[in-house]
């Protein structure tokens, strides 16, 4: 049997979910994990959808999570969440900040944000919801949210040994190390 675990990082252009994956795939590195890491951008810069992919164990042969094999879920966005559930497995988890970012067709006015979508998924799996973007704006930089998402998936997945503050400051620009490790804590706290 396999010891590979499975992450799977949703959100929107400009979330920052590739540098909360990157962060969490060097920490993985430095204890000694083998870790594959992957990432698709699709419209990224136009605010749409972006996933990230990081998958860590004694031996990973693939980057890729297909349909029904994550073990986690973290959702920058609502409807990100909804969008991807297929690809939790049955007795996975998700980590969701509650933010809703509107579409080009619903600023448009062409259809409206869909419902209903996070209280599906908790009928089906473990959902931990927080609005990690007012908690990112209440310490000082709601970018920061990514961070706090960070946090919360480290909490979930208990992984509390790896000196993760040391990792966010080697890798985010130095006058925003203090907020970044503040709102990873803040994250951490949340599940705890």
């Amino acid at each position: 049997m396999s010891d590979v675990k499975s992450v799977l990082f949703v959100g929107v252009g400009g979330q920052g979910t590739i540098l909360a994956s990157k962060i969490l795939t060097i920490g993985l590195i430095e204890h000694g994990y083998d870790v594959k890491m992957s990432e698709v951008h699709g419209m990224s810069q136009r605010g749409g959808s972006v996933s990230t992919q990081v998958r860590f164990g004694s031996k990973v042969y693939s980057p890729i999570i297909g349909e029904g094999s994550a073990d986690i879920l973290v959702s920058f966005e609502e409807m990100e969440a909804a969008r991807y559930a297929k690809f939790l497995k049955k007795d996975g988890k998700a980590v969701v900040n509650m933010v809703r970012i509107p579409s080009m067709p619903i600023l448009s006015g062409d259809c409206q944000y869909p419902e209903g979508g996070i209280d599906a998924l908790k009928e089906h799996v473990p959902v931990l919801t927080l609005d990690a973007t007012k908690i990112a704006a209440d310490l000082g930089n709601p970018k920061s949210a990514n961070m706090v998402l960070l946090g919360a998936l480290i909490g979930v997945l208990g992984m509390n040994d790896i000196d993760w503050q040391g990792i966010i400051a080697k890798t985010v620009k130095p006058a925003f190390i203090d907020v970044n490790v503040k709102a990873f804590e803040a994250g951490r706290a949340a599940v705890s």
